[in-house]
């Protein structure tokens, strides 16, 4: 039969092929075949993590993993037993490439860079004898009509059969519209995993300049996370944003992506207690000169912002500064107000929230 294959995936990202690999190792007798309509394959895998993709996290407890996974900690739990970080890393070594743990948890490659992930995967998929088809928009999807038919998977330039079909093609409005002929119930997906455009006077001429620990809150909602935030050209990025708007994805698309956050630039430190620290420099550090003896240990261009805001010249010694003037810094570290006004764009994110509803999908095969 023409252009027939065991297996047919639709993708041609870091999913597909990381299935076709795990299929052909099992069984290399199988005939499968990767169907990616761009001219290039693994496109995401090469500039995610900045570049140097990174692959897993450092965290091997399957139920401490679930947590990081807002809308489906109880569904995964079961493929983590199975298959969970440091299955991941052990994959990856036994098929050639060295791993290293950063401190935030991060995993990435030993070798820096996400050429390494693409070349492992494009390497192996082709030594085992996986088809890898460039240039091949699909079109349209039939079912079997009976036990004994095939899958028929139809792109503008050829039909392909296949006795098994694996979409791994990520978030597209046409996938879906495929899934639901094909009987699914679709979950209207909405953004995830974007950072946060703000303008504000106060940050922005600081692009880069980051904080190690900040406590961040969506205004009117429950969402809050306390992490990495950086502030970049847009407005706020960094751990701290990206998880928050996972957390919150639903719910950030309900308000158009117009919301009001509240940060608190030293972690868990309450205002009062802010307070209470900066009255004890006015005692402790009387005679030096306000703009050059931060007592938090943040970055001088951030605090230099935080003092402008709070109207202290920056010629002051902590002496002079006043009660009102306190209240005002206080707040400004430790609860200072933000309005977020849009996200990044669509194309740049990587991960949606919704698709195929998690209840029609067996967690032991991924099947329907």
């Amino acid at each position: 039969m023409q252009n027939f294959q065991d297996i047919m995936i639709v993708g041609g990202g870091a999913a597909g092929f990381f299935a076709a690999i795990n299929a052909v190792e099992a069984n290399p007798k199988l005939q499968i075949t990767i169907l990616e309509k761009s001219k290039d394959v693994l496109q995401k895998v090469k500039i995610s993590g900045g570049g140097r993709c990174n692959l897993t996290h450092a965290c091997f407890i399957p139920k401490e993993l679930t947590k990081f996974y807002p809308r489906g900690e109880k569904e995964l739990l079961g493929p983590f037993h199975r298959f969970c970080s440091g299955d991941t890393i052990d994959w990856f070594e036994r098929h050639g490439v060295n791993t290293k743990v950063e401190a935030d948890g991060r995993m990435f490659p030993a070798s820096n860079t996400s050429q390494t992930i693409v070349d492992c995967l494009m390497g192996n998929a082709i030594k085992k004898g996986v088809k890898v088809l460039t240039q091949q928009k699909v079109e349209q999807i039939l079912p079997p009509i009976n036990a004994e038919d095939y899958w028929k998977i139809e792109t503008e330039t050829e039909t392909f059969v296949a006795k098994q079909l694996l979409v791994a093609t990520g978030s597209n409005p046409k996938v879906w519209e495929w899934l639901k002929k094909l009987g699914h119930q679709i979950v209207p997906p909405v953004p995830s995993l974007f950072t946060f455009n703000i303008k504000d006077e106060r940050i922005e001429a600081l692009p880069g300049v980051s904080i190690p620990n900040a406590l961040v809150k969506i205004i009117g909602t429950k969402f809050q996370v306390q992490a990495p935030l950086l502030i970049t050209h847009w407005g706020m990025s960094g751990p701290s944003i990206l998880k928050l708007s996972a957390l919150a994805a639903r719910a950030l698309h309900e308000m158009n992506y117009k919301f009001d956050i509240q940060i608190n630039w030293l972690g868990g430190l309450d205002t009062e207690s802010v307070k209470e620290q900066l009255q004890d420099c006015k005692v402790e550090l009387a005679k030096k000169n306000i703009s050059k003896s931060s007592p938090f240990n943040l970055p001088t261009r951030l605090w230099s912002s935080f003092l402008k805001a709070a109207e202290v010249g920056e010629e002051m010694r902590w002496a002079d500064i006043s009660k009102k003037s306190v209240n005002k810094l206080a707040l400004e570290l430790s609860a200072s107000i933000y309005r977020a006004d849009g996200k990044s764009t669509f194309k740049e994110e990587f991960v949606t929230a919704g698709g195929v509803d998690l209840k029609e999908i067996e967690f032991k095969t991924f099947c329907q």
